[in-house]
This record gives C-alpha cells, sequence and structure tokens, in this order.
C-alpha cells in the first residue's frame, strides 16, 4: 500500500482524482494514517462541513492479508459533532478490498459548488467518478440493492444514507458485509455528515483481479498467524463468549455490576434487563433462523456478529451489538427486542450512529417528549431523523444539541458525543476514558471495562479511582496502535491476558513488512497517534476543561451503589504524561 488516492471534489472543471506516492507517510495504515494525516493538512479552526475539512479512509497495516481478524477500517476527519479530530472504525469488506487495491488510503478534500450527488468507483483499472443524482434520499438498503444492479454484487460499497446527505452530526458511513448489507457503521463523531458536505453518497471498491497482499516473509507470516489464531482461540471471551452470544453478552455482567445507565443514566440497573440480554437474543436468533454466530468480515475467527430475524423468519438486520440493544433498550426503558432491532434497521438504513441516536432518545425522553419505555415513539424520532422533519433534526444533531434545545441539565456527553454503555461512576476507568479521550465520550477508545469488570489483564476495582488513570492511559496508548494494525479491538482480550499472543501479532507485523518491531515500539506508535491528535485539538481550542464528565457524575450518586465518580481534576489530568 504505496499510494494515496486523492480526490478533490471541488477542482476546476469537476472532481478530480490523482494516485500518488505515500510520501511523508509512508509506513502509516489505519488511525496512525488518519490522525496523522488530518492533524497535517486540516486547519483546526475550519467548519468540519467547509471544503477545508477532508475526510480520510484507512485500511489497517495488515489489511487485505491473511492475518486473521484484520478487516478494521478507519475514517479520519474534523468531527461535526466534537468539533475535535476524528478516527471512526468499522468493520465489514472495506478495509480488506480497499488494502488489496494497494491504497494506503483515499483522502476526499475540497467541496463541489453544487447540488450534484457522486459515486465513486474504484477497480484494478483505476477510479470513475460520475453524477447519479437518482441516488438521493435513497436509504443505505436500496442504495446498496441499486448499486448493485449496475456494479456488481462482489464489489463493496461504502456509503451514507440521508441522515448523512443532510449533513447531521449523528450521521455514519455504512459499510457493505458479507452478505453485502451495509451493516457495519464507522457511527461516531458525524463522520457521515463529512463524506454528505462533500456530496459523495457512495464508493464502490471492486477488488475482481487483485490477490491477497503478500508479507516479506511469507513462512514466518504464516507461522505467526497460526499462533495468533489459537490465542483467540483458546481465550474465553473471544474463542467462547462472543461467539455464543455476540457483544450483547455484556448486559446481563454490567446490570450485575451496577454499571448499566438507565433511564438517561438515572440508575445502574435496568429491572428487565434478562429480556434483551445477549443469551435472550442469541436463543430468538436461533429459534427464528437467523444466526447468533457470524462475522463481519472474511477472516475472522472471534464471529461476534448475529443474523437477527424478524417474527416471520424474515431478515430484519444484523444481530444488535451490546451498546445498540443499550442505548435503544435500557437506556429508554425499552425492553423489546424486536423493537430495538427495527430501530437498528432503521439507523442502519437512514445512516445514523446508534448510540447518539439511542442517547438522543433518552434525553428527549427526560425532557417529557416520550415516556420511556414507550418503542413507538422511539421508532417515531428515528422516523423523523430520517425524513429530515424540524423535530429530526433537532434529534440528528445529537444529545448534547437535543440538551439545550429541550432544557435538559442530564446530558451524558464528552466534547459534544454521548456516552456509551457504561455508567462512569460505577466503572471509573472508564469514566477517565470518556473524559480524557480525544474522541470525546468512546469506550473504544480505552475500554477499562476489561480490568474493572471482567478481570482482564488484572482487576482494577470499578468503585474506586485507584489505578484508574493509569489503567486508562495504558489502554488509549494500546488501542492507538491496535487501530493502526487494521485488528478488530476485541483482539485485546487475548493479547491482555496472554504475552505469547500479543507477541504473535508483533511477529506477523514483522514477518509481514520486514521490521523489527518490539512491544516498546508499539507502545511508540500508539503514543504518537495520541500526540497528533491532542495537538489538532489543542489547535481546535480545546484544554484541560475539556477533559472532564458532566457535573451529575460527581454530584449525583448512582444506585445500586450510591457511589460518584471519584477521579479528581488533578488526576485526569495527569493521563498523557507519558
Amino acid at each position: 500500500m504505496e499510494k494515496m488516492l486523492r480526490i478533490n471534489m471541488g477542482a476546476d472543471g469537476g472532481p478530480k482524482a490523482s494516485s500518488i506516492p505515500v510520501g511523508e507517510y509512508s509506513g502509516l495504515a489505519g488511525r496512525a494514517l488518519t490522525s496523522a494525516l488530518v492533524s497535517k493538512e486540516v486547519p483546526p479552526l475550519c467548519h468540519p462541513l467547509g471544503a477545508e475539512n477532508k475526510l480520510v479512509i484507512s485500511p489497517g497495516m495488515l489489511s487485505g492479508s491473511l492475518a486473521a481478524n484484520s478487516g478494521r477500517l478507519s475514517v479520519g476527519c474534523k468531527s461535526p459533532l466534537t468539533g475535535g479530530i476524528k478516527e471512526s472504525n468499522a468493520g465489514g469488506m472495506a478495509s480488506q478490498t480497499l488494502a488489496r487495491l494497494g491504497y494506503a488510503a483515499i483522502v476526499i478534500e475540497g467541496k463541489p459548488s453544487g447540488d450534484d450527488l457522486y459515486t465513486i468507483f474504484i477497480n484494478k483499472d483505476g477510479v470513475n467518478i460520475n453524477v447519479d443524482n437518482s441516488l438521493k434520499g435513497l436509504g443505505n438498503y436500496a442504495l446498496v440493492e441499486k448499486l448493485k444492479q449496475q456494479y456488481s454484487e462482489k464489489a463493496c460499497y461504502i456509503s451514507i444514507g440521508p441522515v448523512g446527505e443532510m449533513k447531521l452530526a449523528s450521521a455514519s458511513i455504512a459499510c457493505t458485509d458479507m452478505e453485502c448489507r451495509p451493516t457495519r457503521h464507522a457511527g461516531r463523531g458525524g463522520t457521515g455528515a463529512v463524506m454528505g458536505s462533500k456530496n459523495v453518497k457512495a464508493i464502490i471498491l471492486d477488488d475482481t483481479g487483485m490477490g491477497m497482499r503478500k508479507p516479506k516473509d511469507p513462512d514466518k507470516f504464516k507461522e505467526a498467524n497460526k499462533r495468533w489464531v489459537d490465542g483467540l482461540k483458546k481465550h474465553p471471551v473471544t474463542g467462547e463468549g462472543l461467539a455464543a452470544y455476540g457483544t450483547n453478552v455484556l448486559t446481563n455482567i454490567l446490570n450485575e455490576a451496577g454499571g448499566y445507565p438507565t433511564h438517561n443514566f438515572m440508575w445502574g440497573r435496568f429491572e428487565n434487563h434478562t429480556k434483551i440480554s445477549g443469551e435472550t437474543q442469541a436463543a430468538l436468533e436461533t429459534e427464528r433462523g437467523g444466526n447468533p454466530t457470524h462475522g463481519c468480515h472474511r477472516g475472522c475467527v472471534m464471529r461476534c456478529s448475529g443474523i437477527y430475524m424478524d417474527k416471520y423468519g424474515q431478515y430484519l438486520t444484523k444481530q444488535p451489538e451490546y451498546e445498540t440493544v443499550w442505548a435503544h433498550g435500557g437506556n429508554c426503558g425499552i425492553d423489546d427486542l424486536d423493537t430495538i432491532a427495527m430501530l437498528d434497521r432503521l439507523d442502519d438504513d437512514y445512516g445514523i450512529d446508534t448510540i447518539e441516536m439511542g442517547a438522543t432518545i433518552g434525553v428527549a425522553m427526560e425532557a417529557g417528549l416520550a415516556k420511556f419505555g414507550d418503542g413507538a415513539a422511539a421508532i417515531n424520532f428515528v422516523n423523523q431523523v430520517g425524513k429530515g422533519t424540524d423535530m429530526g433534526r433537532i434529534l440528528g444533531s445529537g444529545a448534547a444539541v437535543t440538551g439545550k434545545v429541550f432544557g435538559v441539565e442530564r446530558v451524558p456527553v464528552v466534547k459534544g458525543q454521548s456516552m456509551p454503555a457504561y455508567d462512569p461512576r460505577a466503572v471509573h476507568g472508564i469514566g477517565v476514558t470518556y473524559a480524557t479521550s480525544p474522541m470525546g465520550a468512546d469506550h473504544t477508545a480505552g475500554y477499562a471495562v476489561g480490568s474493572n469488570i471482567l478481570g482482564i489483564g488484572g482487576k482494577t476495582d470499578p468503585l474506586s479511582p485507584e489505578g484508574q488513570i493509569e489503567l486508562s492511559r495504558n489502554l488509549q496508548i494500546a488501542t492507538a496502535a491496535v487501530d493502526s494494525t487494521g485488528m478488530c479491538l476485541f483482539i485485546a482480550f487475548a493479547v491482555l491476558d496472554q504475552p505469547e499472543t500479543f507477541q504473535a501479532l508483533i511477529d506477523m507485523i514483522n514477518a509481514f513488512y520486514g521490521f523489527n518491531l518490539t512491544a516498546d515500539d508499539v507502545a511508540e506508535l500508539g503514543k504518537s497517534v495520541l500526540r497528533n491528535e491532542r495537538a489538532f485539538n489543542a489547535a481546535a481550542g480545546f484544554t484541560s476543561a475539556h477533559d472532564r464528565l458532566p457535573g451529575f457524575f460527581t454530584r449525583d450518586a448512582l444506585p445500586p451503589h450510591n457511589v460518584k465518580f471519584k477521579v479528581t481534576d488533578a488526576e485526569l489530568d495527569q493521563v498523557f504524561n507519558f
């Protein structure tokens, strides 16, 4: 991947594409590349929807190879939701396909002067950019079906729904899965709005005629990959729990721990949690002819996704993830899996981040716009966002905006981005990550839940501030590096518990590129990514005052443990003292 595709959507005479050497970004991939390019080339004070912002799409270091679980894609830009730097991560087939086409990144820059809508087709022969206004307003499902007739069922599609076209701050970017369904989303931070601001509706990737990427040392790579797969398969989480029940296996666990945010972060337990748990969901999927065990991309050995059928046995959506089930379920007091699955389908079709949308609906319910537990009202809210009504545009702008419009104080956001499915009062480590990550509230930026709740990599008391700064710091460094490899974040369960599995990953990278990286080098990569991101945010006007949780977390005790968030501001300011 020694070339980069730059597409200037605002070029004289219409959009123009140029394939150029990677140059100064050589050796970088995934989050390392997106954050380096955004921090260097995007003016920090620019408007996120303006011509100066850039959308960077990059596969990981090992994507497109035979390395197991290497199919994650990084999407970077200045975020319309936070106003800071953003890397949003997605599964599906896009990362593998783009890497096999030989591109380290697609950089979409500039802005067309008119309102024409464009598609970008990329294959081994080059790039074609076409106007296609027949696609305007289409949901992701109808869009992909239409494009498949024009291009290929074997191609991969990256697209936005109508919410991205409307440039709303909760808009996601969809990537198709193995069945060519638009179910895998770069959801966080409003990346779909940036793609919409460039008037790009879809990117079609066809790697026909391109083979797998070849390692420099095939024998060493093959041997390291075998150790890697063995390590993932023997760990109880990556080898058993995720495959059996998906990520929603966490519902019962977090509810028991008292860290499951309920009714807009009012309580830490949901009385009807068993109705929407991973165990219940898996049983229902099996009963209806779906599948609770499914990979989102080829080469996945953990297979934490699934297929959700409706009550008539017809495909409805992918298996809703834990965060989605929480956001649209327990957070809103909704205990019906079919309602939650329909909300997931609508989010994917309209192109909305499920976490942001669920948190926003929770704030709207707190404001009295609907009662907690009203699934029909939640569906109506999402439909209004997709249709662009006045109410929908407010809700589609995210929880922070919705809270301001309707006068709600308890709004669970950091840097304008909604918190996921773990209350920081009962899971202190994740609270540190929420507060300090350059991305805004984001559990994937440093998943302290593993240590706080599951005892992965050692146990840290979730109800105590002790040890949480170091835990979050180390996890944020490690995660930034993992996001650069193209590996799924869930590998961390095995890597943290099995030093030999971590070494297998390093050995794979070394064999593939001919490097001699050590564990310290991997850590330094993660630190360099975070330095770039924090430098961008500082230049955009962020200070330590933005690395804080909303006041109600330190003021209001959370039942059932009746605990407050006890990490001090002075301690939070120590996270990035590498």
